[in-house]
């Protein structure tokens, strides 16, 4: 059956990209037009610019295209959403926004206490990864994607702290230098290893987890958070097996391969990243040491006389 039944707007969502377009002009008339009202201002680079429009395509491309119907009808899908939303799209936005706007906003009250609570980075890296690990238990996921507030409040606060697991490796602000060197390494391995018990759990399993994949009243009920109500009406659905050929065990096998995949990838590109640095850092000494040094001689004024 094809996805065309839920018409356009489930399937293109445009109030989001209108939302997605709303937050773009805040953005640079933040960064360019009234950056003056910031003290420790500076001019926006094309590559923050780049990053943030780049995130703003991610963020639409996982919430508001035809990705968002269908993490509702397979759960390999939604693993992929997930993975776009915590593992892309997050360090994308962060390294997007410019670090003065960064110290600005953290500065605000409720939000210096927020981060106040996240100061080791061995926390901000379990509390993500915990609470992934603890939303793919079957009865607490059919439980959250049942529920519209439950459903929203755990993907901001999965969003929040993936911000917070993130934010030691790329480090926005220059004054929150956390991990350095081999650090920063056992960082990124630390968090890979931490998410492969979910993963595995959801790969190895005999039988589909899930009842809101298996199950038709509670796939239903699921759906209508991903659909609207106006376009689910009318339309007469038993399960995914109207959308795919793929049986539920193979689904749910993918969507845990998918997700550690992804996460091998952006990790690996992280630790590229990191080796990079060192690199450049490295020829930059030898370089500065490589430079002839200028003797100046005191000269004496008896001579000069």
């Amino acid at each position: 059956m094809p996805l065309g039944i839920f018409g356009f707007n489930a399937l293109w969502s445009p109030f989001f990209i209108l939302s997605i377009l709303l937050i773009t002009v805040l953005y640079f008339l933040v960064t360019i037009k009234w950056r003056h009202r910031f003290s420790e201002s500076r001019k926006l680079t094309k590559k923050e610019a780049t990053y943030f429009l780049l995130a703003m395509i991610l963020l639409y491309i996982a919430k508001g295209s035809p990705v968002e119907v269908l993490s509702g009808i397979m759960f390999s899908m939604h693993m992929t959403q997930m993975a776009i939303l915590y593992l892309v799209f997050t360090p994308i936005l962060v390294m997007g926004i410019p670090d003065w706007v960064w110290k600005a906003f953290i500065r605000l009250p409720i939000v210096k206490q927020v981060f106040g609570l996240m100061t080791k980075p061995i926390v901000k890296l379990l509390a993500f990864n915990v609470l992934f690990s603890l939303y793919h238990i079957p009865t607490v996921f059919d439980h959250v994607r049942t529920d519209a507030v439950l459903h929203n409040v755990f993907t901001v606060i999965l969003f929040m702290l993936a911000i917070f697991m993130w934010w030691p490796l790329i480090k926005p602000v220059d004054d929150d230098v956390e991990l350095s060197g081999l650090k920063r390494i056992g960082y990124i391995l630390g968090s890979a290893v931490l998410l492969t018990p979910a993963c595995g759990l959801i790969i190895f399993a005999e039988n589909p987890l899930y009842a809101t994949y298996y199950d038709s009243s509670t796939w239903l009920k699921a759906l209508a958070l991903c659909v609207p109500a106006s376009s689910l009406s009318g339309l007469s659905l038993s399960g995914p097996e109207l959308f795919t050929s793929m049986s539920l065990q193979n689904d749910q096998q993918l969507g845990g391969v998918v997700m550690k995949i992804i996460q091998e990838i952006v990790f690996g590109v992280a630790l590229a990243s990191l080796f990079f640095q060192w690199y450049r850092k490295d020829q930059d000494q030898a370089q500065t040491e490589s430079q002839p040094t200028v003797a100046y001689k005191a000269t004496d004024p008896k001579l000069v006389e």
